[in-house]
């Protein structure tokens, strides 16, 4: 590539969209390490060139602009370079969760339209069993080494042309396909263009204060909207992210300190998992900027452990799959209320203020904006939220009202627009007539030194018709009774807001991102 006129290159692509982002890089900082992933390292002027080999190798195949690109992976390098063909090449990325059953499977594949599949190693099998089921999947290709009946992703990257494809992308094509959890039902397809990926980079970027040289432990999933979303606002200021395949705890620690990562997003799970650690005090992490975590709302006793081991690097962001995802942050220096009194910490239990271009608000059942302090369900609007649930039109309609997202959490607002999340629509808890909030009483829980998680779900019962019933793991040689932790939660909350049943598991199930799923823990209840 001549250096002679660089400036003029940089205006190949839209100014808007990510194809423009990884060709500045290319352009700019190309010695620079984008990617990290084990004991690979990989260049922007690296990532650029086996892009435009997969670009060029799926035109071959038959793939053409606007074709779906499914994928079947945990996190590894040859996923990343997918994404970099959706990017440039004008494809949709469709990101599978790997946790789903076979038949989850068939559904998701069949309802994306992908016509060609990247296959992880862990899943040749199940792919190969799939494939009578997914007719419109054409083409499979294989990560991270050569299988039978697949073709191998890697032989793709060395065989095809490494030139800029011959490929336009505008802002508003669509870009990507992140499916909700499943956690309440039968996942859906939240679609993005460009434009939404772009301005949603730019919203964390901003607020995070994210630039070149920064490093990232990316440890969420890809299939994740988190996860996706870490991997391309790193990009979009030219950083370094350093993929990680599984969590282990004292690894990624030891990961922190050899790379002096500057920056980590966990899930609260991932925090209790770290400071369980025996010896967690032995780990130099003081390279870390910030703790940015999300998922689901923190505990607000495991927060001030979190931060009595690692100070004021903490801070959250609230958003969800078709949010794009960010919504609203609680900043670092916004937990140093944390000594504060009782008034002042009550902002540690929020979800921060609404993100810069990111307008929230409370509403009731009417759509009506309910009082400061009051309940009601938040909405939200912005330029980075989904343009549609994919092949759904009646239920985008449902969600997306005159501009306005309905999320289905529900939170309330105090007189400084910081936004306190209560709980999911569909978690409430009605027992003898009354609305309970299980986020409440978890955070009581979680007070309780021999708690490691805990989980409130409601459940039937014969008199109340649903009770509140907790489940509970316990720290690493903790002991406790069911009527112990009960007395424990009416000394702290009023007694009908207090489990009324104690189940004590080793582990609580989670998906990959690691938010607990009550729809598992609800489902053997509802069985019997």
């Amino acid at each position: 590539m001549t250096s002679k006129f660089v400036l003029r290159e940089l205006s190949r692509y839209n100014i808007g969209t990510f194809a423009e982002v990884i060709y500045r890089n290319t352009l700019l900082n190309s010695d620079e390490v984008a990617l990290k992933y084990g004991s690979d390292s990989v260049t922007f002027a690296e990532f650029d060139a086996r892009v435009n080999s997969l670009i060029h190798a799926l035109q071959s195949m038959g793939v053409n602009k606007g074709d779906v690109l499914g994928v079947l992976s945990w996190n590894c390098l040859d996923y990343v370079y997918v994404f970099g063909a959706a990017m440039k090449g004008g494809f949709i990325i469709s990101p599978f969760n790997c946790r789903l059953q076979a038949g989850e499977l068939d559904y998701l594949i069949n309802y994306s339209e992908a016509n060609t599949l990247f296959v992880g190693p862990e899943f040749v099998e199940i792919a190969n069993q799939l494939r009578p089921r997914i007719p419109k999947v054409k083409n499979f290709i294989s990560f991270e080494g050569s299988t039978p009946s697949m073709v191998c992703h890697r032989d793709l990257l060395v065989n095809f042309a490494q030139e800029e494809p011959d490929v336009q992308v505008e802002e508003d094509n669509p870009l990507y396909i992140f499916y909700t959890s499943g956690t309440t039902g039968v996942p859906k397809g939240a679609l993005y263009t460009h434009r939404c990926a772009i301005e949603d980079a730019r919203t964390r970027a901003i607020e995070m204060s994210l630039k070149a040289g920064d490093k990232n432990i990316l440890m969420m999933p890809f299939f994740h909207v988190g996860g996706a979303d870490s991997l391309r606002v790193l990009f979009y200021v030219g950083g370094t992210s350093i993929i990680i395949r599984d969590f282990d705890p004292a690894a990624i620690l030891q990961t922190i300190q050899d790379e002096k990562a500057t920056d980590i997003q966990i899930v609260p799970t991932h925090l209790a998992a770290f400071l369980a650690l025996p010896d967690v005090r032995k780990y130099d992490i003081s390279s870390l900027k910030r703790i940015f975590y999300t998922g689901s709302p923190m505990p607000v006793e495991l927060l001030r452990r979190g931060m009595k081991m690692w100070g004021l690097i903490f801070c959250q962001g609230y958003g969800l799959t078709e949010t794009g995802p960010n919504v609203s942050m609680l900043h670092e220096e916004e937990h140093s209320v944390v000594d504060g009194s009782a008034e002042e910490q009550k902002i540690l239990a929020s979800a921060g203020q609404p993100m810069v271009g990111v307008h929230v608000r409370v509403v009731d059942k009417d759509g009506i904006d309910v009082e400061v302090g009051a309940v009601g369900e938040l909405v939200v609007k912005s330029k980075q939220i989904m343009v549609e649930w994919w092949h759904k039109p009646e239920e985008t309609r449902k969600t997306v009202v005159n501009g306005w997202l309905h999320t289905g959490d529900i939170g309330r607002f105090d007189e400084n627009g910081y936004i306190y999340i209560v709980d999911r629509k569909k978690d409430m808890i009605c027992s003898g007539g009354e609305n309970i909030y299980p986020r409440e009483v978890e955070e009581i829980l979680y007070q309780h030194p021999a708690v490691l998680e805990a989980a409130v779900i409601g459940i039937p019962d014969p008199y109340w018709v649903e009770k509140v019933h907790a489940v509970i793991s316990l720290k690493k040689g903790a002991s406790l009774t069911a009527q112990e932790l009960i007395d424990f939660c009416r000394q702290r909350l009023a007694h009908y807001k207090a489990p009324k049943s104690v189940e004590f598991v080793e582990s609580l199930p989670k998906n990959p991102a690691g938010k607990i799923l009550k729809r598992e823990l609800r489902e053997k209840y509802q069985a019997s």
